[in-house]
């Protein structure tokens, strides 16, 4: 029997469920119930690279010490998610975590870095599986104010 890649179960109207989230999100300051309850989630607010407005999204994170980490995955698909490309434009955003809300500049880690990260990253694998491209880890550093 071959095992045939799982790609995770996506709802039908993701901005509706991204608008959602974020809106419990920021009720709730951080905190989730259901089955987001206890992830490390951000709101993440880019700058669209076609509009120049606002794009907000929900994503996943680890920490790095004071930076945090993310994968743009876009559920193993092959082609990265849209706030990717909004941070490749322009790698000025606006992060919300918890309580938190602060501005944050995004890179990406080079290889010698990404090696070292991989370890901090539990499910880069599963989504590493879903796809040929290799999914870039994006940094992102808080910008002191």
């Amino acid at each position: 029997m071959s095992r045939e890649k799982q790609r995770p179960q996506i709802p039908d109207d993701m901005k509706a469920f991204n608008e959602r989230v974020i809106a419990e999100f920021r009720t709730n300051q951080g905190q989730f119930s259901g089955n987001l309850e206890g992830r490390q989630l951000m709101v993440l607010t880019t700058t669209g690279r076609k509009t120049g407005l606002p794009k907000a999204v929900v994503i996943g994170y680890r920490r790095d010490g004071d930076r945090y980490l993310a994968i743009a995955s876009n559920n193993g698909n092959d082609s990265a998610p849209h706030w990717y490309f909004n941070l490749r434009a322009n790698p000025i955003a606006v992060a919300e975590v918890g309580p938190d809300k602060f501005e944050v500049r995004a890179s990406v880690a080079d290889r010698e870095e990404r090696k070292r990260l991989l370890n901090l990253i539990d499910y880069l694998p599963n989504q590493q599986a879903l796809t040929k491209r290799e999914i870039p880890i994006v940094i992102f550093e808080r910008i002191q104010q």
